[in-house]
């Protein structure tokens, strides 16, 4: 596990902010990584960004709430983080920003991170400031995220069991390299592909080079071929994730163009809406 060093959890919300602290110190004492912790607060108002008890100020002028949410985030995050029976390495920088300016500011935290740890941003608690943050870290900050479902959040043991959604693309193929760690760790690996192209290179065998490089890497992989018997493929994706008892997907984040930005295309986005266990992605 010595490929993930630099963990990187963002908190926007402070009714949030425990529960994904919780699964990220987790995850990070488990690969003995440094746990870096963004503490956000969102200025509906004001423009541009600034890290609040330093001295570089771009935009002096914040309001309050914004303010309190920063710190009352910042504040949560010691205290559990301090808490811990076993001491960890950590970090909590605060900011506040304008939502239009968190691609900026998330992108460049989230670069250099070796994994960046989210919740997610869709469904009950859907909000546009999660959205923004998730997609800056995938696009703006090409880091590996890992999406927490609020049902299911990381538990102190590595995943056991992992789908890898396959359907030959560069996204997939990163998503699976950055997570190769995990994957050597795990009990249990299936090369899941949905309704594979009659025209393409593994017609003859779908998965199956990804599956012979995943062995030879000490993976115990094997491939599963589904047929698209529901009218998403993330539909019939989530249903294979429940079937086999997953603890964990991989799979690449695909997206398309808001004029120079990026957003999740309607596969990644879909599945991450419906999502009962963490999601692994990279674009």
């Amino acid at each position: 596990m010595s490929s993930y060093k630099s963990l990187l959890t963002i908190l926007a919300d402070p009714d949030q902010a425990k529960a994904t602290l919780d699964s990220a110190a987790n995850y990070a004492q488990k690969l003995d990584a440094h746990l870096d912790v963004l503490a956000i607060g969102v200025d509906l108002n004001q423009l541009g960004y600034s890290y609040l008890g330093g001295g570089a100020v771009i935009m002096p002028v914040l309001t309050d709430q914004a303010e309190n949410d920063a710190r009352t985030i910042a504040k949560t995050a010691e205290a559990a983080l301090v808490s811990k029976i076993t001491p960890m390495r950590y970090a909590i920088e605060t900011a506040v920003t304008q939502q239009w300016s968190i691609n900026d500011l998330v992108g460049a935290r989230a670069r250099y991170s070796d994994l960046t740890i989210l919740q997610q941003p869709y469904g009950v608690r859907s909000n546009p400031v999660g959205e923004a943050i998730v997609e800056a870290a995938l696009f703006q900050g090409h880091s590996s995220v890992i999406i927490l479902p609020e049902t299911k959040p990381l538990s102190s043991s590595l995943p056991k069991r992992i789908v890898i959604a396959w359907n030959q693309k560069d996204e997939a193929l990163r998503a699976v390299r950055a997570s190769l760690a995990m994957l050597q760790a795990a009990d249990w690996v299936t090369v899941t592909v949905i309704d594979p192209p009659k025209n393409s290179e593994e017609r003859s065998d779908p998965g199956g080079m990804l599956c012979q490089m995943l062995a030879r890497h000490g993976v115990r992989a094997e491939v599963t071929v589904l047929a698209r018997s529901l009218p998403r493929i993330s539909d019939v994706l989530a249903r294979h994730v429940l079937d086999t008892n997953a603890d964990m997907v991989v799979m690449g984040a695909y997206g398309h163009s808001r004029w120079r930005e990026s957003i999740l295309g309607g596969t990644t986005r879909n599945m991450l809406e419906m999502a009962q266990v963490p999601v692994f992605m990279v674009h």
